[in-house]
């Protein structure tokens, strides 16, 4: 295990995996708190579907994810509401987008599988440790980019979320706010694909944040719990996966994600007893 701790496959894995979990807990915070999480589901397919028709036209992956997750994520919220999308919604791009997969995984595999064979695996199951320089230093920028965004619109995407209607009164623009989340979430998928994978995504968006809401009432301070624990998740998956070898590291982060999360149930909040009425002076 120490000679692999020295290794750079590791030290790129452990640098771009930190800021990649960061906006994981970040995004998928509000995510939970939006009743979303359906959404980071259909995306993380969605990433799927993006990678393989990049790869089926002989194009970069990356472009794929990112074109893909960002566009659908924007066109589901443009059927919804005032950029929410809703559960139809969902099902319906869900549906379209699964189709669409499955064709281009079959022209890819038919056609240009010889030349990039392990692509689609990496994509359904993350590539953290196959990631090199200057992957590892693209996916440092565009996580911490998205780390940065996500707290510079955290008041106001607060105010929406918990109360849109009195948030719309007061000036804030409730539907631009929906659209430049969904455009987060979307870039999060698409780099968080190339770490974990498009089927184990949801779980580093939705497990730490679960866990978050689960500990605490407090927005801004779930919001840092959320974006702590996916990191220590992170580090979790990574050294346990070094530590036994023939653990995935996906899977090592995953089952570090829900461990913590399945813990929560046996931590039970103090909740504020209301003061009863003081007793009569005798």
């Amino acid at each position: 295990m120490i000679s692999i701790l020295g290794q750079d496959f590791f030290r790129n894995a452990l640098l771009a995996g930190t800021f990649i979990a960061l906006a994981c807990g970040l995004v998928g915070y509000f995510l939970v708190l939006r009743a979303q999480v359906f959404t980071g589901d259909a995306l993380s397919h969605v990433a799927f579907t993006g990678a393989m028709a990049a790869l089926a036209g002989g194009y970069d992956l990356r472009l794929g994810l990112f074109a893909a997750t960002i566009g659908v994520g924007l066109l589901i919220g443009g059927l919804g509401r005032r950029g929410r999308p809703d559960d139809v919604v969902i099902g319906g791009v869900f549906a379209w987008i699964l189709g669409l997969g499955a064709f281009f995984l079959t022209i890819y595999t038919t056609s240009r599988s010889a030349a990039q064979g392990g692509a689609g695996t990496s994509v359904l199951f993350g590539s953290i440790f196959g990631l090199h320089g200057n992957q590892t230093t693209v996916a440092v920028l565009i996580a911490g980019a998205i780390s940065l965004l996500v707290l510079v619109i955290a008041r106001p995407l607060l105010f929406a979320t918990l109360d849109e209607a009195v948030a719309a009164a007061r000036g804030v623009p409730v539907r631009v706010l929906g659209f430049g989340f969904l455009v987060l979430v979307g870039a999060t998928a698409g780099e968080a694909t190339q770490a974990v994978g498009s089927l184990l995504l949801l779980g580093l968006l939705a497990a730490p944040a679960g866990a978050a809401v689960r500990l605490t009432d407090r927005p801004f301070r779930g919001l840092a719990l959320s974006a702590g624990l996916a990191v220590l998740e992170m580090w979790g998956g990574l050294l346990l996966s070094a530590a036994a070898p023939k653990l995935p590291p996906s899977f090592a982060i995953m089952a570090t994600a829900s461990a913590v999360y399945a813990a929560t149930f046996l931590v039970r909040r103090r909740r504020p007893v209301p003061a009863g009425p003081e007793p009569a002076a005798a």
